[in-house]
């Protein structure tokens, strides 16, 4: 259901101005021990990094009106201006502030922030409100948050779609070209509704978790779909709607087979929707992660979508609050300090990252670049400033 009354949403403002904290930093507060410092010479080049990314996209990215790659429509926009304030540059920077309000004039009657005639609505409209968030430490984006909020709302797969829990769309968000739910889109739809103020609790945040769990190749009481005994490693794949795709293909029994960039989208899901590591899911995505632990590949996609995978492989990591990831070979992983000099020595000459294999936008230089900013943002805790090389 949508909140639809003004108590509700003087609630929902009440939580975003007391509790405001991107969903993506969520786990910051609670951390007590800092991760293993990269050495003097990884931090340099960290740093070098993001000033190298962020003068590219200064000087070659933004459009005179404030876009970024425009031709894709909002999100990349939005996606590139949170990841410049993730790099540590204010909101009066001017690089960010006219794409900041390039997306404010996107605002929709209906509390949507999308281009005209888009198909995009929520994912667009999700990743504006990251955006926002992420700039929002005066307030002065609250209005704007909160009518997006309630306007994803809307947009979910249930009973005002005429869906019921037993579908397998029930509870999940899409991008609407293709008539079915997503995990992808599911997963920014429930990260805007954390980033928004709203609890774990809340009704839509819910509804979703039904949906995600149908994602996960996990055989339980959370799913009963044809595919959960085909393949039951504990991962997760595209979508169970529709008759159900992963990216991946197929294994030999009819399941849908496991890959990275779905695995840490449905882990960091579950994670913002508050459930705990003994939870059977929980326990099962960390095995698939441990397994499966790659930094050179997409697992079970190769290179597709790498930079997609980078950027939500640490923002999962983070904020399960894991600093070193130890591998099913009992291998021990920094895994900022790897994440962080392998983004840099792929990053090229002129600041930018581009993927070699262009499926899924990812030839857009402003779009990879936007997602290498973002996972390179969540592996500062290990890029402290040290006096000498260790």
């Amino acid at each position: 259901m949508s909140l639809s009354n003004n108590f509700s949403r003087s609630l929902l403002c009440i939580a975003i101005a007391t509790t405001f904290v991107n969903a993506t930093d969520h786990s910051q507060a609670a951390k007590k021990d800092r991760p293993v410092q990269c050495s003097r010479v990884e931090v340099l080049r960290y740093h070098r990094a993001i000033d190298k990314a962020v003068a590219f996209l200064r000087t070659k990215g933004q459009a005179p009106n404030g876009t970024f790659a425009e031709h894709t429509g909002l999100g990349v926009t939005s996606l590139v201006t949170t990841a410049i304030m993730k790099a540590g540059y204010p909101t009066d920077d001017p690089l960010v502030a006219k794409s900041l309000s390039y997306l404010e004039k996107q605002t929709k009657p209906n509390g949507g922030v999308y281009k005209k005639g888009t198909r995009y609505r929520n994912y667009e409209t999700s990743l504006a409100i990251l955006c926002f968030s992420q700039a929002n430490s005066d307030e002065r984006y609250n209005k704007i948050i909160i009518d997006a909020s309630l306007f994803l709302d809307k947009l979910q797969w249930d009973e005002d779609e005429g869906k019921n829990p037993p579908d397998n769309s029930y509870g999940g968000a899409g991008y609407g070209k293709h008539n079915r739910p997503d995990l992808s889109n599911t997963s920014f739809f429930i990260e805007a509704l954390k980033s928004a103020g709203n609890e774990t609790n809340k009704q839509a945040i819910q509804k979703a978790m039904i949906f995600v769990s149908r994602c996960q190749n996990l055989e339980s009481e959370h799913n009963t779909t044809k595919f959960s005994s085909k393949n039951p490693d504990g991962g997760f794949y595209y979508t169970p709607a529709a008759g159900g795709v992963s990216q991946a293909g197929t294994t030999h029994t009819g399941g849908l087979r496991s890959y990275g960039s779905m695995t840490y989208a449905g882990l960091k899901s579950m994670i913002y929707a508050g459930l705990k590591k003994d939870d059977p899911r929980v326990k099962a995505a960390l095995e698939w992660i441990r397994k499966n632990y790659d930094l050179k590949n997409n697992p079970g996609l190769g290179d597709s979508g790498l930079f997609y995978y980078y950027h939500t492989f640490a923002k999962t990591l983070d904020a399960a609050q894991i600093d070193i990831l130890t591998d099913a070979n009992g291998k021990k992983h920094n895994w900022r300090c790897e994440l962080a000099n392998e983004l840099v020595r792929q990053q090229l000459p002129n600041g930018s990252w581009v993927n070699k294999n262009s499926r899924w936008l990812e030839g857009e230089p402003a779009l990879v670049t936007a997602y290498a900013l973002m996972a390179l943002s969540y592996c500062s805790e290990s890029m402290k400033p040290t006096t000498s090389p260790k």
